[in-house]
């Protein structure tokens, strides 16, 4: 179906991602706390998603400890409302 996207329909990426598009970045830790998910199951899914460039991750100091920071890309933004589209012409076609 045009416009669905495999690889952030995933029900972890899809929340991580419509968690994003909140907001023009969010904090790891913060993350991972509205996922519930441990640190290696989200680096896994962060990780996938930058290197399909919908994410960028960067590492900065918050409150006097290193952190990690991680927003979509314009490319995520678009692939989210893509898919978005797309899951709701396939309700559309419920009775």
């Amino acid at each position: 179906m045009d416009g669905f996207d495999p690889l952030i329909h995933a029900p972890t990426r899809l929340q991580l991602v419509t968690t994003l598009s909140a907001v023009s970045e969010a904090e790891f830790a913060k993350l991972r706390t509205v996922l519930d998910v441990s640190d290696s199951v989200l680096s896994k899914h962060v990780s996938t998603l930058v290197d399909a460039g919908y994410l960028h991750s960067h590492k900065g100091v918050h409150a006097g400890r290193r952190t990690t920071w991680v927003g979509l890309t314009k490319a995520g933004r678009q692939a989210l409302r893509d898919h978005v589209a797309a899951v709701r012409r396939l309700i559309d076609m419920v009775d």
